[in-house]
């Protein structure tokens, strides 16, 4: 019989050790957004350096999102076969190398590949993140757990665009290779603190299902990408869409078929996890709006640097990574449904009240509409998370962390690509980003097809919080107990 001493002896270390799981992995974590919001700002630099066009140099950050996407369901559900643990710490591994290959790149087809390549690794970073903080933490801490999470998402986020404007004074190379140090600290870190996984006996892997799913995703990111600049209804794009929609049919035909599918359809006949999910994906559209079109903003009508630029857009994360935690924990309370809603009110209010901006605005009347927008998305995230990974059996956790995860990266696509077509269509953005190069009639029209292109984005916010009150979600708990960190 063990003694009181040992027995708060182990309550202590396994209180250490989900805290530890969990700053082990908000490390590696950080980097895929850091990753895919400081690329954007030193995009200039990348293009005048290796003298190329932008519509080149377009593809650095749009391939790294085509990739992470498209495979990030198939990373969730090797998660479920082999452990998470190998899977993340695989991904983060080959995300440190491919910054080494991507900063040492001497022209920008390689730049361009090594992209690829490194998107693939962040992929299995993120497709796994959220399976493995679920598993560590007992249901009546996920919220609290959760929110503090979305702290290395938000962090990555805010820093992005200000050291992207501190690193293009000096060097591009240095975006990837600042990626190098705190990789291999927490690969060592990682491997030392997350539990080993256990290999699941007779598990095998859809082939088909994956093939039709990676089809499926990369057709659909390259509609909504690149429409735009082809036309909607062009043969390209038309294609594209046709094959987009034909895998899809073909991938719930093989799942539903599949004795061990990819992906367990039957997730989404639970209402929680669905409409959480697509809470998920409107939410992502709607904050990345305001990522895409937010610069444009600062930079033709009030001619900030790209510094300046850098911390304005800061406002948005920062508010985040303050309110994030604090509503993970009060979902804990509560529930997660009034949270969620009420977070999607506010990012839609927050996404209107930018609409109103002018002429004759400055930082601060945009910082703080920023600030609104991103406490609405830090006070719907971590609840509506907690949701979805708390509403499946712990044997699809990794798939259902892989799906939260795509419906983050395809909502950053989606939603600057609606942001862009509806700017697009009203405000003369073909010009020179260099201030001064749009007349007084020019500016008045980028204004207004900024401010439909906000309005969109409201709208999309407001269909968020619809889907929300739909959802609902459960004060505690997931349907089945979490396993302890072990089982990782």
């Amino acid at each position: 019989m063990s003694s009181p001493e040992s027995s708060i002896a182990t309550k202590t270390r396994r209180l250490d050790t989900k805290w530890a799981i969990l700053a082990a992995v908000m490390l590696g974590s950080i980097m895929g957004p850091l990753d895919g919001s400081i690329v954007n700002t030193v995009l200039p630099s990348i293009t005048e350096y290796f003298s190329t066009d932008i519509s080149v140099a377009q593809w650095v950050p749009t391939i790294y999102l085509l990739t992470i996407s498209c495979l990030i369901l198939l990373y969730g559900r090797l998660g479920d076969m082999i452990g998470y643990r190998r899977v993340y710490l695989s991904g983060l591994a080959a995300f440190t190398v491919t910054s080494v290959l991507c900063g040492a790149s001497q022209n920008i087809w390689m730049l361009i590949a090594f992209r690829a390549l490194q998107g693939l690794a962040a992929g299995m970073m993120m497709s796994v993140g959220y399976a493995i903080v679920t598993t560590a933490f007992p249901p009546r801490e996920r919220g609290k757990a959760m929110g503090i999470y979305a702290i290395s998402i938000a962090v990555g986020l805010g820093l992005g665009p200000t050291l992207g404007g501190l690193i293009a004074q000096h060097s591009w190379r240095y975006v990837f290779f600042i990626n190098v140090p705190v990789g291999i600290t927490a690969v060592f870190w990682g491997y030392r603190i997350i539990p080993q996984g256990v290999r699941k006996a007779g598990q095998r892997l859809d082939i088909w299902g994956a093939a039709t799913a990676f089809v499926f995703l990369t057709s659909l990111l390259l509609y909504a990408n690149r429409g735009d600049d082809w036309g909607w209804l062009a043969p390209a794009a038309v294609a594209l869409l046709g094959t987009a929609l034909t895998s899809l049919g073909l991938f719930i035909w093989i799942e539903r078929r599949a004795v061990q599918p990819m992906l367990n359809l039957s997730l989404f006949a639970n209402r929680v996890f669905a409409f959480a999910n697509l809470s998920a994906l409107l939410n992502f559209m709607a904050t990345y709006a305001v990522v895409f079109l937010t610069p444009f903003y600062l930079r033709i009508v009030l001619h900030y640097d790209i510094l300046k630029i850098g911390l304005v857009m800061a406002a948005s994360p920062a508010a985040t990574l303050f309110v994030a935690p604090l509503s993970g924990a009060i979902s804990d309370r509560i529930g997660t449904r009034p949270l969620a809603f009420c977070g999607m009110c506010l990012s839609a209010a927050g996404l209107f009240l930018l609409s109103r901006l002018q002429v004759g605005s400055d930082a601060l009347d945009v910082a703080w509409r920023l600030a609104i927008a991103g406490m609405g998305a830090g006070l719907f995230q971590s609840p509506n998370n907690s949701a979805v990974m708390g509403s499946v059996p712990i044997a699809n956790l990794g798939v259902a962390s892989g799906i939260l995860a795509a419906m983050r990266n395809v909502g950053m696509v989606l939603g600057i690509a609606v942001a862009g077509a509806v700017l697009y269509n009203c405000a003369p953005v073909t010009h020179s980003m260099q201030p001064g190069a749009f007349g007084e009639s020019e500016i008045q029209e980028f204004l207004c097809g900024l401010r439909w292109a906000y309005i969109a984005g409201a709208s999309i916010a407001g269909a968020a919080a619809i889907t929300s009150l739909i959802a609902g979600g459960k004060k505690k708990g997931p349907l089945t107990a979490v396993p302890p960190p072990s089982a990782v």
